[in-house]
């Protein structure tokens, strides 16, 4: 006759069961949160820590959960880390320049002027949301402050000429893409700052004590024939 499982060993795997789903509720937590309309950064940092809370917890009771509670006294080393770093500075001041761009009214004067320019060719409204899209994604560096500038201003006028709402709405989403790629960009920033730590640090691995490091200008100067491809793509289109 076999013996009965040990106590401990159920609970272990009851254990290890419910840290395979840990994940899934810690996503199903941020949506939860997101959506009562809780801003991105304590919904995510505030989730975060909640659980790290329960892991503490769970530890506390004996349970064998991988955590360590010594990993949250490395936090305000890593937020001060984050606020003196000199590549992310560039964030708050791209999307500065967002909100200028929207107040001022200077978008809708650059889409008249270029409506005006281009309004005697065929799909010249088209052209000049392309145009003044890439100017705007030049500026800011935003998605979200491209797309929604130039769905105000632009898809009530598109839809008077005789756009069809799908090549509207998709010439208006497309342009919105450029601020990812077209220089200066935020993606661009903050993919500079990991790609270069990471970089220094495999190099380290190596035993090159001397790393180079991968700046945010060579990140620039790489994405600007890409997204200039693009523009011109989507203006032929």
């Amino acid at each position: 006759m076999g013996r009965a499982p040990n106590l401990s060993t159920t609970r272990s795997r009851n254990v290890e069961a419910l840290l395979q789903f840990m994940p899934l509720f810690l996503f199903l937590a941020i949506c939860c949160v997101l959506m009562l309309g809780y801003p991105v950064a304590f919904a995510l940092g505030g989730t975060a820590l909640i659980f790290a809370g329960l892991g503490h917890l769970m530890l506390q009771m004996g349970l064998p959960v991988p955590f360590e509670a010594r990993m949250m006294g490395a936090m305000p080393n890593r937020l001060y880390g984050i606020m003196t770093n000199t590549t992310l500075l560039a964030v708050p001041l791209f999307v500065l320049m967002g909100v200028l761009l929207e107040k001022s009214r200077v978008a809708e004067t650059l889409l008249d002027a270029m409506s005006m320019l281009f309004g005697t060719l065929r799909g010249g409204l088209g052209i000049a949301v392309i145009l003044v899209g890439m100017l705007l994604a030049a500026s800011t560096g935003i998605v979200g402050a491209t797309v929604v500038t130039m769905g105000l201003l632009s898809l009530p006028t598109m839809l008077k000429r005789g756009y069809s709402p799908a090549l509207a709405t998709g010439t208006i989403c497309a342009t919105g893409t450029l601020g990812q790629i077209i220089p200066p960009s935020i993606a661009l920033v903050l993919l500079g700052d990991v790609l270069s730590n990471a970089y220094q640090r495999a190099q380290l691995a190596m035993g090159v004590w001397s790393p180079k490091v991968v700046s945010v200008g060579d990140l620039f100067m790489a994405a600007l024939i890409p997204g200039l491809l693009l523009v011109v793509a989507y203006t032929l289109y």
